[in-house]
């Protein structure tokens, strides 16, 4: 397994955007409406940072997030070859899944997301190109 992207919650995915180019150099990888979200991936070398700014009227889960805790990190996602085999690890080994099998993702992959009480208070998702 690999890193592959931090997702971040945000009110202003378009703001947050401009700041990390300005700050950091980096650049709009992908950007979609995905599942009540606008969704923009800043490309980092090797892995992503993905702003998810939920979309006003939508209620979703980046909405609760945003209600409850604020903008910051969402979730840690890694890129797994395998995620069948990826998701058979985390129950062989005893962590509680929200995503019992892959589901769509954003920009077009599988992934599935373990629950953080099981994985230290990180909120992981799995994520198969």
């Amino acid at each position: 397994m690999n890193f592959d992207h931090v997702g971040v919650a945000t009110t202003d995915a378009k703001a947050l955007a401009a700041l990390f180019g300005d700050l950091f150099g980096v650049t709009v990888a992908h950007e979609e409406r995905f599942d009540g979200m606008h969704v923009v991936f800043l490309e980092f070398g090797d892995g992503y940072f993905e702003l998810l700014e939920p979309d006003p009227e939508a209620e979703g889960a980046i909405a609760r997030y945003l209600d409850r805790h604020g903008s910051g990190i969402h979730h840690v996602a890694l890129e797994t070859d395998d995620i069948e085999a990826a998701l058979e690890t985390a129950r062989d080994v005893g962590v509680e899944l929200v995503d019992e099998e892959p589901r769509p993702g954003a920009w077009g992959h599988e992934v599935a997301f373990l629950h953080p009480k099981s994985t230290g208070g990180v909120l992981v998702e799995f994520v198969q190109h």
